[in-house]
């Protein structure tokens, strides 16, 4: 069955995005369902980060979802040397692109094109420049160096044509790691559903995307992260899903101090280059779609600030949000229309 999954899979996609250094997923626990509880748990490490999977079915598919996270490196990490996005950023034209591949780029250019361009996985340039991308560059950049790779930052200097990829400018980097580990979430969840099972949860690194309920018929019930930067974890609040995906993104935990003592974090504003924060210290992201978009709105906001990202919310309501920003008077205050 795992093939003819696989095969079918294959015209659709190869699966996933390897989001960290960790070139094999490595399952680390599977608890089996039980008479009283016929969930199946699977939790490990992939990406670089943690995961769990929860499921109510007695099948254990450690090893299909294994495998699913396996294929995902021959297309979209930008760890692996010789995959479809390492070669393309090469310079590579032949590269033909698959279709999971085409999902994400068209994720990706429909919410660039949404959030005016605070969306835009081609500031990767500046991403690795910064010391927060996979080339583990780390610089303190001044204003000209900035102005020098914001001239390469564009997502519409970038067409797909017959499965091809074509750069309007050789220069520009590509990473779909603000969208990825969220469609992750995605293919584990259809690859569930391609199964008949409808009640699961599928968590990677803080990402969800919940359907159906638990074995007892309660939704599922998740935390969202207090903005904590000892590296503690404690939970500002609890919400319940209901047939929803949810992402976060937050400056709070991935930032460095430069040698000039000044703060940088990992979200780079793709319109200004800078890796500086803005008001907004977390945005937690709900919808009953893909946790791909999720993901993506997440990093956007972030980028955006409080204030705009209120006046996005209000062209598309059917997103919801916890926003956690910092006021003019320095404390920091909970924005929700969950």
């Amino acid at each position: 069955m795992l093939f003819l999954f696989l095969k079918s899979l294959k015209m659709k996609s190869k699966l996933l995005f390897y989001l960290g250094c960790i070139c094999l997923i490595c399952v680390v626990a599977c608890k089996k369902s039980s008479p009283t509880d016929p969930t199946t748990k699977l939790a490990g490490v992939v990406f670089g980060t943690t995961y769990s999977i929860k499921y109510v079915a007695d099948t254990d598919y450690k090893t299909s979802i294994d495998s699913l996270f396996q294929i995902t490196n021959a297309s979209l990490s930008t760890y692996i040397a010789d995959s479809d996005i390492s070669r393309i950023n090469a310079g590579d034209t032949t590269v033909v692109v698959d279709n999971l591949f085409l999902e994400v780029f068209q994720k990706s250019k429909r919410i660039y094109k949404e959030t005016s361009g605070y969306f835009d996985p081609t500031v990767c340039n500046l991403v690795n420049a910064w010391g927060f991308g996979y080339k583990k560059e780390q610089q303190d950049l001044d204003s000209a160096q900035v102005k020098t790779l914001m001239a390469h930052v564009g997502f519409d200097k970038i067409v797909v044509n017959d499965r091809k990829l074509r750069k309007e400018d050789a220069a520009v980097c590509l990473d779909f790691n603000s969208i990825a580990k969220g469609y992750g979430i995605d293919v584990v969840g259809r690859f569930l559903e391609s199964k008949g099972i409808v009640n699961y949860l599928v968590e990677i690194g803080g990402e969800i995307r919940a359907r159906g309920v638990k074995f007892n018929g309660e939704l599922w019930k998740v935390g969202i992260d207090n903005p904590n930067t000892d590296g503690s974890r404690s939970f500002s609040k609890l919400v319940t899903l209901d047939n929803q995906s949810m992402a976060s993104s937050g400056n709070y935990r991935k930032f460095r101090i430069g040698a000039n003592g000044k703060k940088y974090v990992h979200t780079i504003n793709p319109k200004t280059g800078f890796a500086v924060e803005s008001n907004l210290l977390s945005a937690t992201v709900f919808a009953p779609g893909d946790c791909a978009d999720v993901d993506a709105y997440a990093t956007a906001f972030m980028a955006m600030g409080f204030e705009k990202t209120k006046l996005f919310l209000a062209k598309f309501p059917e997103l919801r949000v916890v926003l956690l920003y910092v006021n003019q008077e320095g404390s920091i205050q909970e924005y929700t229309n969950y």
